[in-house]
């Protein structure tokens, strides 16, 4: 039972409420119901005195040194015109909860900054006076980064600001400490709306004429103020109208950018795959403790997310752990299936670093530590289609040619095996694909900072473009046999297995940089057993 209210606990709600939201506020700011907070001047002095300096430690980091070159190549695309890049808020999950906040993949690439410290930050690349002195070098642009300053022990937000203050999310970096660690002049972020509004200097002699580019969907308000900017300096319906596109094609040049990785995004890809591969050890630790209890995907898929978190930042995406008739379902992330005795177990899954960058790898294995003679079978064709995908991947190449490689691999196995229903040539004429009944998704995509990473990038960029060094990808065939296709021998149904490694292409040809991950039958089974 607790303690009686007394009339002081009575004046102190009463002082609460005044400050409470009231009848004519609206509903979706009413998030502060469940924390009575203190308003009181001799509280407020109270909690502003007598801290001891809880300064962050910061040194640049490691991809500061890569950070001019972007800028520069970025500015050169689009002289005389300010740019604009949001890192976006959190996400709601429920209420006044967030999603733990990832920032925008564009911005992350042209600051360096992952993790979550820098919510509501925007990178603006303001161009210079031709005429100036800081175009002489052929810099296009300065970049300024906007940011909220520190909230630490000497300001009220200190205690009171639940997303900023310190009381509440511990010592951040603020604008001394990002400009340490990027190497980018910092601005408080209340300048924003001033320095998007300002002239701009250009070929229009400085009048403010020239365009405003925005990564629009980043920050639906970092947008707003810019279209209102736009609004402001008089922009006729031409000029709005040619807002969108003109946006967008800010966003498919920053995300065909990203195609070519500089050698510190190299070192960390190696980094997320090596991490992952520790997770996937991790699963084959506990996999013979958990069969045949339910829910037990669950129970390994929590063995990879805690490696990732202990080596990284989290998954790089939502981590697919299916056993049985549920490793043909493409995006099977529920993960409430029992991992059954004899049953193939397809385990999709990537270490996301601090960084940001991710790994992406899919393995398949026979639960039991040996695959059945059924089991070689497709899994050998699988292989085997990946295989001939690698050997189209050179120099020159396209996505296409990869894709066109690993189709003909499984129709003609399809075939072999008398399910497909037409020739080869008719199921891989673009009148037929009967084959894609059992590998309908993509064998390839671009991987980096997204899972799927460049996908802003113009199709002709991206499946039409030549592969070039420096380019790192997946090449994931499958084979998905589903519970219920009638079409299917009976003892295929239920049979799912995909192979997906990453690529990176080098001068020499393309390199398995997830080469120390087995998948070779033999390998797999001699994995298996050495951490049963």
């Amino acid at each position: 039972m607790g303690s009686p209210i007394t009339e002081k606990d009575k004046e102190y709600e009463a002082m609460e409420m005044k400050n409470a939201p009231g009848a004519d506020q609206k509903l979706s700011e009413r998030v502060k119901n469940r924390t009575l907070r203190p308003q009181g001047q001799t509280f407020k002095e109270f909690m502003t005195a007598n801290w001891d300096n809880n300064e962050p430690e910061t040194e640049p980091l490691e991809s500061s040194e890569y950070i001019p070159a972007r800028l520069r190549a970025l500015g050169k695309r689009f002289p005389g015109e300010r740019l604009i890049i949001p890192a976006g808020q959190p996400k709601v999950r429920n209420n006044d909860d967030d999603y733990a906040f990832r920032p925008d993949t564009t911005f992350t690439y042209y600051t360096g900054l992952g993790k979550d410290y820098e919510a509501g930050a925007v990178l603006v690349l303001e161009p210079v006076d031709p005429q100036g002195p800081s175009a002489a070098p052929g810099d296009t642009h300065t970049p300024e980064l906007y940011v909220a300053p520190r909230s630490d022990n000497s300001t009220e937000a200190y205690y009171q600001d639940d997303h900023y203050g310190e009381y509440w999310v511990g010592p951040r970096a603020g604008l001394k400490e990002l400009k340490a660690m990027t190497g980018i002049d910092t601005y408080d972020i209340a300048m924003l709306p001033q320095a998007l509004a300002k002239p701009t200097p250009g070929t229009d002699g400085g009048t403010g004429g020239a365009s405003l580019r925005i990564i629009r969907d980043a920050d639906p308000d970092v947008t707003a103020l810019v279209d209102a900017v736009r609004t402001m300096r008089g922009a006729d319906t031409q000029m709005q109208d040619e807002a969108l596109p003109a946006d967008g094609t800010l966003r498919e040049f920053t995300s065909e950018a990203r195609m070519i990785k500089d050698d510190f995004e190299i070192n960390e890809m190696r980094k997320a795959v090596a991490a992952t591969k520790d997770g996937f050890d991790r699963i084959l630790t506990r996999l013979p403790n958990v069969l045949d209890k339910p829910r037990s995907e669950r129970m390994l898929e929590a063995e990879f997310t805690g490696v990732a978190r202990e080596e990284g930042n989290a998954v790089g995406y939502d981590t697919i752990v299916a056993s049985g008739e549920h490793a043909p379902i493409l995006h099977w992330m529920r993960n409430t299936g029992t991992v059954g005795t004899g049953e193939l177990l397809l385990i999709d899954a990537g270490v996301e670093l601090d960084s940001l960058y991710t790994a992406d790898i899919t393995r398949t294995f026979p639960t039991d530590g040996k695959f059945t003679d059924l089991q070689k079978k497709v899994y050998q064709a699988v292989l085997d289609a990946q295989q001939a995908g690698f050997e189209a991947a050179c120099v020159g190449a396209t996505y296409s040619d990869i894709h066109h490689a690993c189709m003909r691999s499984i129709a003609q196995t399809l075939h072999d095996w008398d399910i497909l229903p037409v020739s080869v040539e008719e199921s891989l004429a673009p009148t037929g694909q009967q084959h894609r009944r059992w590998l309908a998704c993509g064998v390839a995509h671009h991987l980096g900072l997204d899972v799927h990473d460049c996908a802003q990038a113009r199709y002709e960029s991206y499946h039409g473009g030549a592969i070039r060094p420096g380019m790192i990808f997946t090449i994931e065939p499958g084979l998905y046999f589903a519970k219920n296709d009638l079409l299917l021998p009976t003892e295929l149904r239920g049979i799912g297995v995909r192979i997906e490694d990453d690529v990176l292409m080098t001068e020499n040809g393309p390199e398995w940089i997830s080469a120390g991950i087995p998948k070779e039958i033999d390998d797999v089974e001699r994995w298996m057993a050495s951490l049963r």
